[in-house]
């Protein structure tokens, strides 16, 4: 056999037996599948979780301002805003202990219950990110700050507002 046909059957050889597809695609397809799946359900649990909690916060501060607008007296206003930000946020997983909540009245800043006023109430928190561990000497987990603003009319036929 001359040479020339020797090294072309040889060649040929080699060029199939590299070509040969001999059931690696599925275990390239496993392998890039979970460097590629991984991540993207990580991003969409993590993104629930913050919309969770921006959802907390929402419900939170507007049942809040619901319950200091309808309130029969100062005192039973701070203790229902207080109940209804527990409870709001207790429902969507958020430590209520952590979330920071501050209230402003209009046009009396004095009085949250005069009659046409404006109940103002902001619930901010922090939504720890899912599954990430504490380390380095943090305390807890990094998280993504939320915070929302709501805001409730007060009657003008309200009970405990003083009669002009």
């Amino acid at each position: 056999m001359p040479r020339s046909r020797r090294s072309a059957d040889t060649l040929r050889r080699v060029g199939r037996a590299l070509g040969r597809e001999d059931g690696n695609a599925a275990l390239e397809f496993i392998g890039a599948g979970v460097l590629l799946l991984v991540p993207i359900l990580y991003l969409v649990v993590a993104v629930g979780a913050v919309q969770a909690g921006a959802l907390g916060v929402e419900g939170a501060a507007r049942q809040s301002a619901r319950m200091v607008a309808t309130a029969a007296s100062a005192d039973a206003a701070a203790r229902d805003a207080e109940a209804a930000v527990a409870v709001t946020l207790a429902d969507y997983g958020l430590d209520a202990g952590a979330a920071t909540v501050s209230l402003s009245c209009a046009p009396t800043p004095a009085n949250c219950l005069s009659r046409n006023g404006r109940v103002s109430v902001t619930v901010s928190s922090i939504v720890p990110l899912p599954l990430f561990p504490v380390f380095l000497g943090m305390s807890a987990p990094p998280g993504i700050p939320v915070s929302s603003t709501a805001t409730q009319p007060v009657s003008r036929f309200h009970p405990a507002a003083p009669q002009p």
